[in-house]
């Protein structure tokens, strides 16, 4: 398998975690009315059930798939994650829906742990940051389009159809796998499934100053993106009254994190993991400073090109740190990959979701809990990595490779 393919490969199967997320948006509202869901807020957790089983299971995949190689525990998660998907469209509840994306989730952490270990078995250092940078690029694409395609599938049916569609996708991009990709463990690095291995492959992770501390900054600058994910739909059609153009607006959004993370893989080896998400996070955290002081001056809401183009900034900022962060968690634990990213994985995961969970619950009508949240999360991601790097930023630790 040539790079390009390997890359859009790697992509796409991250991609499915997206896709499960990003394309039920415009679907929340039918959902609600469909399944007697009275409280706004409420819809948000179909989308905070499948984040929990997607977190919690990311602990069980690195331990497997260090031990009996990438591709079982893959196919397992794909299958998980295609049933899962199909039994949806039968549900006769709200509370049984939750139940099966739960479940979904419980299929997708295969693809987001396995996918990153595959990749550190490949490649690593500055290597590693550029392949995740462009693997992070074409993964992007899925949020510019899957809110657009969920309306597009719904003008053909009701919002069951979009849990055919997630089924169809995973099957195919599964099918492609199988086909092409061999497994990539390395058998030196096999290591034994037993509750002693699991829990020193555990101890050799969290004790990594530089790998814990990253993945804690992460896990709170995600947090903030799931704290929009969960109120985008509030935001831009209860705000600004956007309407069918929902979608476009968040795919604006999304495409900017698709060229920032293009221009991440384009400088990353000139200038390193470290130069470029360090300056990445402390413009996030001025933008967002800003985007906090407007949104408490103006009277009323900031108006839509504001906001939406403060929040493109900060968005750009982000697209130079999550995957840059990512390598730098995964750069020192290459002998226990599988197992480092499923913990690192979980960690992010799990806390990300509390936290964007946190802010979406806070919507009360005005974006200043979202923005409120950005700006604070910002601030104490700048903490860790400064904990992580002894309080010395932009330091190029990280030769090429």
């Amino acid at each position: 398998m040539g790079k390009i393919e390997f890359i859009a490969l790697m992509a796409l199967l991250m991609a499915l975690n997206a896709l499960a997320i990003d394309i039920m948006l415009p679907g929340l509202q039918e959902i609600g009315a469909s399944l007697g869901v009275e409280n706004e807020n409420h819809r948000q957790y179909v989308i905070s059930a499948y984040l929990i089983g997607f977190a919690i299971a990311q602990l069980a995949y690195g331990p497997v798939s260090d031990r009996f190689g990438r591709r079982v525990p893959m196919f397992f998660g794909l299958a998980v994650y295609i049933v899962s998907s199909l039994c949806a469209i039968l549900v006769p509840s709200f509370a049984a829906l939750l139940t099966l994306r739960f479940i979904q989730g419980i299929g997708s952490a295969a693809m987001r742990v396995i996918t990153v270990s595959i990749v550190r078995d490949i490649f690593g250092g500055r290597a590693m940051a550029e392949v995740m940078s462009l693997i992070m690029m074409v993964f992007m694409v899925v949020p510019v389009l899957a809110p657009g395609t969920g309306q597009v599938v719904m003008l053909f049916g009701e919002w069951h159809l979009i849990f055919v569609f997630m089924a169809v996708m995973a099957a195919v991009i599964g099918a492609w796998m199988y086909v092409r990709l061999p497994e990539t463990l390395h058998p030196e690095d096999v290591r034994p499934f037993t509750a002693r291995s699991i829990l020193q492959g555990f101890r050799i992770v969290l004790t990594d100053r530089v790998a814990l501390c990253y993945t804690l900054a992460s896990t709170f600058i995600f947090g903030a993106l799931f704290g929009f994910i969960n109120s985008a739909q509030q935001i831009y059609v209860g705000i600004y009254g956007l309407g069918v153009w929902f979608p476009v607006a968040f795919a604006g959004v999304a495409a900017f994190m698709a060229l920032s993370s293009f221009v991440n893989a384009r400088l990353v080896g000139r200038f390193g993991m470290r130069r470029l998400s360090h300056g990445a996070l402390v413009g996030f955290l001025a933008v967002n400073a800003l985007w906090l002081a407007l949104t408490l001056a103006w009277p009323g809401h900031l108006p839509f090109p504001i906001f939406i183009v403060l929040f493109a900034l900060s968005m750009f900022q982000f697209g130079w740190i999550g995957s840059n962060f990512n390598s730098l968690a995964m750069e020192p634990l290459g002998h226990v990959a599988g197992t480092a990213s499923s913990v690192l994985g979980f960690m992010g995961t799990a806390g990300g979701t509390v936290i964007g969970a946190i802010i979406g619950q806070s919507f009360n009508g005005t974006a200043l809990p979202l923005v409120t949240g950005f700006f604070t999360l910002s601030i104490i991601g700048l903490v860790f990595v400064l904990i992580a790097e002894r309080g010395k930023l932009f330091q190029p630790h990280n030769k090429p490779v």
